[in-house]
């Protein structure tokens, strides 16, 4: 059942985070985005999971309905969060379901593709997906406060360098890094934001929410980690 989940959640996170486009975003509310997307999901499925089951059909139906819905309501970090715990509750429940269609795949015989699976899943959960979460939670107090003009884009690629960062230091055993991860943007922050209290707030929300997003990436990543064979690169 670990092996098939880590391949289910491999294959969920390529397709909305990776090969997702910003054309099958705008269009999902049409039946040619809607289809697309599908397709990219149900690819990425018979993919990582070397395997053709029915299942999988089922999975990309539900994940389809799951986004449509989607397209009716809000934009927000709500939408967002809702869809995507409803999209790992259907992995979830398929590999409770049917657990062996990793194993019965073409990989089947790989047994540490699945724990390198799980972990290149968690890295992009934690970066990437972290980046759209963290982004549409500050949204509404952007709009409340003067953002000073700084190198185009830098804001971004911090974010998911911090994130990366909280992530292998978890993995890797040393989460009182994080500390000092902390501890150093606050210095580096404290310059820019010390006489703005709206600016060092708003500073102060989107840094513990990137922080506590990588956090639990990471140790839902090492609990799938724990429960699959070794990859023979960690302890």
């Amino acid at each position: 059942m670990p092996e098939t989940l880590a391949a289910l959640l491999f294959a969920h996170v390529l397709a909305d985070f990776v090969f997702q486009t910003g054309w099958m975003v705008a269009n999902k509310h049409r039946a040619a985005g809607l289809a697309a997307h599908g397709a990219v999901v149900l690819a990425c499925a018979v993919a990582a999971t070397g395997s053709l089951a029915p299942a999988l059909v089922w999975l990309t139906a539900l994940h389809m309905a799951t986004d449509l819905a989607k397209t009716r309501m809000r934009p927000g970090l709500a939408g967002f969060l809702g869809d995507q715990a409803l999209h790992l509750a259907a992995i979830a429940a398929l590999a409770l379901w049917q657990p062996g269609i990793f194993a019965g795949g073409l990989w089947g015989a790989v047994a540490p593709l699945p724990g390198l699976m799980a972990l290149v899943a968690g890295a992009i959960l934690a970066t990437r997906a972290g980046g759209f979460a963290v982004g549409l939670l500050m949204a509404p107090f952007a709009l409340r406060v003067e953002i000073p003009e700084g190198l185009p884009g830098a804001g971004r690629v911090i974010g998911l360098l911090e994130r990366g960062l909280i992530f292998a230091l978890v993995l890797l055993g040393q989460p009182e890094g994080v500390g000092l991860l902390i501890a150093a943007k606050s210095i580096l922050r404290f310059g820019a934001v010390k006489d703005d209290r709206a600016m060092s707030e708003y500073v102060i929300i989107g840094t513990l929410a990137s922080f506590a997003w990588a956090l639990l990436a990471a140790y839902g990543c090492l609990a799938l980690l724990n429960a699959l064979p070794p990859l023979g690169i960690l302890p």
